[in-house]
Formats: structure tokens, sequence, C-alpha cells
């Protein structure tokens, strides 16, 4: 299949042998847990889109980018299908890419406003973003199981990101995904549990636990319809910003 075997591996930064993140990495490109997954990324990477046919797709999971000691985690969805899926990267490859990496450039945690692709340059700073799933989903819609089998992989990476401050999750599916990894962890948080809103903010019963903050995901959905504005997104990363930095 076109695009969906390819043997190039992710970048990591701070690649090294011992390092766990990488490890991880490696782990996730290769998982095999949800069939059906499996299935729709490798044909989407076969198939093509037009405008990308001359573009070899990665096809594969996806797995995180950014920096290993990093204060602030992002938390998204799932890769889009002509998005990461083709490009091997988080936010990258779709519109959602310039509302991300453009902001996080603008608070100083992005070397570039831009993403297009894995090998374009950008590094980040003291940011790291993943999601809940790490493959793309039919209708940008993981089930339930499949969003069960891949969080284990976000439980390792919020054991391993050991410095973050601030958890930003990008709509209720990444908002309850935390959560539900939380309890996997065993972490304390105050009852009742939080519920999703936009803008929202929660502390846990526990000063080591990262502060929870929530925000519209930037698909088209929200961002076409007026749910989500340029305003909205960016007052939430100023707040983000803000409790980073409080944070020492």
């Amino acid at each position: 299949m076109s695009g969906a075997r390819r043997t190039n591996r992710p970048r990591v930064r701070e690649r090294s042998a011992t390092n766990p993140l990488v490890d991880l990495a490696d782990r996730i490109v290769a998982c095999e847990r949800c069939p059906r997954l499996r299935a729709y990324c490798e044909e989407i990477a076969r198939v093509k889109r037009r405008a990308f046919r001359d573009e070899p797709y990665w096809g594969r999971p996806v797995p995180a980018f950014g920096d290993p000691v990093a204060r602030l985690l992002i938390l998204g969805l799932a890769p889009a299908a002509h998005g990461a899926n083709r490009t091997g990267r988080m936010f990258t490859g779709d519109s959602s890419r310039s509302w991300l990496y453009e902001t996080l450039h603008e608070f100083g945690w992005a070397s570039q406003p831009t993403s297009t692709r894995r090998d374009d340059g950008l590094r980040l700073r003291g940011a790291y973003v993943t999601a809940s799933a790490r493959c793309a989903p039919p209708g940008n819609r993981p089930t339930p199981v499949e969003l069960a089998n891949c969080r284990p992989y976000l439980v390792e990476e919020i054991a391993l990101l050991s410095r973050v401050r601030v958890v930003l999750c990008l709509g209720r599916i990444a908002f309850d995904t935390y959560l539900r990894s939380l309890d996997d962890l065993a972490a304390p948080w105050p009852k009742p549990r939080p519920a999703f809103r936009h803008g929202g903010v929660w502390r846990s019963a526990s000063a080591r636990q990262p502060v929870l903050v929530a925000l519209y995901h930037p698909s088209r959905q929200n961002t076409n319809t007026g749910r989500l504005t340029p305003a909205m997104w960016r007052r939430v990363f100023a707040r983000c910003r803000a409790l980073v930095d409080e944070s020492g």
C-alpha cells in the first residue's frame, strides 16, 4: 500500500536508545490493537486525496510530539485522515495546524508558527502535544473500546512527563480521556468530578497534580460556525501561559 508501510521512523526530540519517550513512540507506531482503525488508516494512505496524490502518506499510528521536559501538555482527539495520518505529526496537515502552532509560537512554546511535515524544523519548547487516539478514526469518531485500547499510552506519557504543570484538553473526549487516565493512575481529584466547559480551570486536591484546563477543539465544526473564535482560543492559551509561569 502506497505510504502505509514506509520504514522511516518518527522523530521525537532528544532521540536516544535510552529515552523512554522514544521507546513509547516506537511502540505506538507499531500498534495493531484496533483492526478497524488500522484498516481505515491504511486505506486512506492507499487511496489518498487528490490534492496529496503525489505525497507519501504516513498511514500508521501517530506518536506524540514535543519537549520531554514540557510544562504544558496538550491533549487532542485523534489524527485527521488527511492531516496527521498523512504527515505523521500531530495537528499537522489540516486546518487545525494554524490554530495550534501559530498560538504556541506566539506564546513562546514553538520555534516557528507553521507545521507542514515532520522534517520542517519545528521544535516545541516546554510543550508536548498528544491525542486520545493515535489512529485516524472514520468520521473523527473513535469508539469507546478504541479509546480504551489507546489510553494506556497516554497514562504512560503522563507518568513520564513529570514536569507538566498544566494540561490543556481540546474538546470533551480529550477531557474525559484525561480524567480516566488519572483514574488509572489513582491520581486524586476533587469531588464532584469536573464536567467539561470551554475555558474551565480545575485544580486537584494534590499540589503535585497539574492544573486542568478545557478548550473547544479547533475542528471545522467549531471554527466555521463561530462556536470557537480566535479570540476565545487565544484567551485560553494566555491563561495557560500565566498558569505555567505561576507554577515556577
